[in-house]
């Protein structure tokens, strides 16, 4: 593959304001830090902000730099403001959409291009990977010179704090030649900012603005008006070809200065080259190449828990672990072992899939790995009964992948440590029922299953009982650890792992078959009896592995799948015909988390459908591929270049979530991989 390869996304530039507003960018920087905001330049979410930081525990992530204020100073005075933003009272302002004429996505990053009375101006981000630094690059394509001044606004916070919230009482701004510091009257880090250009020069002028409307968290029924602070302006003089650029940053001075900004550009246009040249061959070009970019945004090293670091390195491994979305979400156990193939394997990352697994690995605990690690925590939380079992087939995805024994035998007592936690029974009433070998599962207050959205103490979904994915992964799980026991210890291949499988595989077909619909039912023994409710967990007993369910059932059961939740992006959450159905994902956090699993289309679950559809017609690669096409359309609409968390339950099917998630893009380039046409070759 030739050392110049470029991917591009180049989106059309509309005067639709609200595509300006939606459209948004994401930048990150392996750390599980990011700089984000939307096309337009205005802050429409409390995420947005060219620098959020993640730093160690119990500080975590931390919105540093929220807004840049840019204007072109032309040679006979007048401004032009390439600024956006969205006061109090809604009072929008978006005067720098008459001079943007392009944007595109150069290798993952984002450029802006402006005109500006014949001059040509193009805008990059940047973030060196392993630093919480953002690069901000400005170069005069067309024209010989333009006056630029750089109006940085900050309200230090916790990246999950409401916009209203002020964290800081006063700011000091520290100046040593053309390095400038920002000191809060907290625990927090200096902001440090410099001015890579020519004839650059700061200006004091202290400002304060609290009537900055956000109006993403005004839609999500959140506080919706705050702040900025800025404690001047850089002025500089761009000549053609000559770039400028302003760093923000949380690092030490050597390592801000440790590389030029041109240089730096270099290496991470080279490190993004290497990620896709080691991607399997139908991955190397088009939407999959796109997506092994986004992909290399939510593997990270937990900057957050450095001590996880120390642990790994001692054992010869090094810590990592997957970002479950952004902007809110930190590494959740279950996301990441569904995510891992797609992310890791077929990309070509298989160490660092092994480093994950091995991450995780340590932090069993009574049968259990962590549903989620807290943002300013360094111990996970393990209300999931799922998390457990998904390790397992991840596991399994990554030995086909690697042949990897050691870390099977690194982590084979952990797995034996599961399965028999799960048999006595453990946290939250998971266990096994001895009378049929089922799974089950439920603790009042808590929301075990991957269904799991709570709000004010109401579990929408509890599924308490024995719920269909569950006992699928289960007896995937017991026929996967019998094996491995079987390889790595002859004498010792532990019979009951066979017994226990064929208990559950047999009382699985007995209980949950729905003769009347012809589908499976979704909870049996729940707290109401047996829940007929038409969702897709029911495909996780064709979809993985072992399959639990008898090939007899298989045809009428993804024919109902296809019928009832099929959509263009993923799979409805629930039928149409249940009285619980939700249409849209809107509304305050009440009315979504109400509609989040009844109804709301999940992007991941393409892949659950694609792998059931593949396991009753193995020749028909084509079709499930044509099921992806969509998502090359979608890169354009939310998160630019990536996957959304979720989408409405029916036409347009408008994303909503998470604007970036790894299940999401990880599902999709696993099955744009697992179906690409064999005559494959990289150009």
């Amino acid at each position: 593959m030739s050392s110049l390869l470029q991917i591009n996304r180049i989106l059309p530039i509309t005067s639709d304001a609200e595509s300006l507003l939606n459209q948004e960018w994401l930048v990150t920087n392996g750390l599980g830090g990011y700089a984000s905001g939307t096309i337009s330049g205005a802050v429409t979410r409390r995420y947005h902000g060219f620098l959020t930081a993640s730093l160690p525990a119990p500080l975590g992530r931390i919105v540093m730099l929220n807004h840049l204020s840019e204007q072109v100073i032309r040679p006979d005075g007048v401004r032009v403001d390439l600024t956006a933003e969205e006061l109090s009272g809604r009072r929008l302002q978006l005067p720098g959409s008459q001079s943007l004429k392009a944007f595109r996505l150069e290798m993952g990053l984002p450029v802006w291009r402006y005109e500006i009375d014949g001059m040509v101006l193009e805008k990059r981000v940047m973030m060196p990977y392993g630093q919480n630094t953002t690069h901000i690059c400005y170069e005069l394509l067309e024209g010989d010179v333009l006056q630029l001044e750089l109006r940085p606004s900050i309200h230090f916070r916790p990246q999950e704090a409401t916009v209203e919230r002020e964290f800081v009482k006063n700011y000091t701004l520290m100046v040593n030649d053309d390095q400038f510091e920002i000191h809060a009257d907290s625990d927090y880090p200096p902001l440090r900012l410099c001015l890579c250009g020519e004839h650059a020069i700061f200006v004091m002028d202290r400002r304060k603005r609290s009537d900055i409307h956000f109006r993403v968290e005004e839609a999500r029924g959140y506080p919706h008006t705050g702040h900025h602070w800025s404690p001047g302006a850089f002025a500089l003089t761009l000549l053609r070809e000559q770039p400028a650029t302003l760093i923000a940053s949380t690092e030490s001075w050597e390592v801000i200065r440790s590389k030029p900004p041109r240089e730096a550009c270099a290496l991470e246009m080279s490190r993004r080259q290497a990620l896709i040249q080691a991607a399997a061959p139908a991955l190397q070009s088009g939407l999959g190449a796109e997506l092994v970019l986004a992909a290399d945004q939510f593997i990270i090293t937990p900057a957050g828990r450095p001590d996880e670091a120390v642990n790994a390195k001692a054992g010869g491994s090094e810590a990592r672990t997957i970002i479950a979305g952004y902007h809110w979400f930190t590494d959740w156990g279950r996301d990441t072992m569904i995510s891992l193939e797609g992310l890791t394997l077929v990309t070509g990352r298989q160490q660092e899939a092994g480093y994950i697994l091995r991450t995780f690995a340590n932090h069993v605990k009574e049968g259990l790995i962590p549903n989620m690690f807290p943002e300013h925590d360094k111990t996970g939380v393990y209300h999931t009964a799922d998390a457990s079992l998904w390790f397992f087939h991840a596991l399994h995805r990554y030995l086909q992948a690697t042949h990897d024994r050691e870390t099977l035998r690194v982590v084979l007592p952990k797995l034996i440590e599961i399965v028999e936690h799960h048999v006595r029974g453990t946290l939250f009433n998971i266990g096994v029922d001895p009378a049929d070998g089922l799974l089950r599962q439920g603790a009042e207050g808590y929301q075990l299953t991957w269904m799991d959205a709570k709000v004010n103490g109401w579990v929408v979904t509890p599924r308490r009982g024995k719920a269909v994915e569950l006992n699928a992964l289960w007896y995937n799980a017991l026929r996967l650890l019998a094996g491995w026991v079987a390889q790595e210890d002859g004498e010792y291949a532990m019979p009951w792992l066979h017994e226990l499988a064929e208990q559950a595989y047999h009382s699985f077909n007995a209980r949950f078959w729905y003769a009347e619909g012809g589908y499976l039912y979704d909870v049996v023994d729940g707290e109401t009896g047996d829940d007929n409710a038409c969702r897709p967990n029911q495909l996780f007993a064709i979809a993985l592995d072992h399959e639990v369910l008898q090939k007899r059932h298989w045809p009428a059961v993804f024919a109902t799948i296809r019928q009832e939740l099929l959509t263009p992006v993923g799979l409805r959450t629930l039928s149409k015909r249940h009285p619980d159905y939700k249409l849209a994902y809107v509304g305050d956090l009440m009315a979504r988390d109400a509609a989040y699993h009844q109804g709301t289309v999940w992007a991941w679950l393409m892949g659950l459908y694609i792998d059931a559809w593949l396991k009753i017609h193995p020749e028909a690669n084509a079709e499930a591929r044509a099921w992806l096409i969509h998502f090359d359309q979608h890169l354009n609409q939310a998160g630019v270049g990536t996957i959304s968390e979720v989408f409405d339950a029916e036409t347009p099917y408008t994303p909503g979530g998470c604007i970036a998630q790894a299940w999401s893009v990880g599902e999709v380039l696993r099955c744009l991989a697992k179906t690409a046409p064999t005559n494959v070759t990289v150009q």
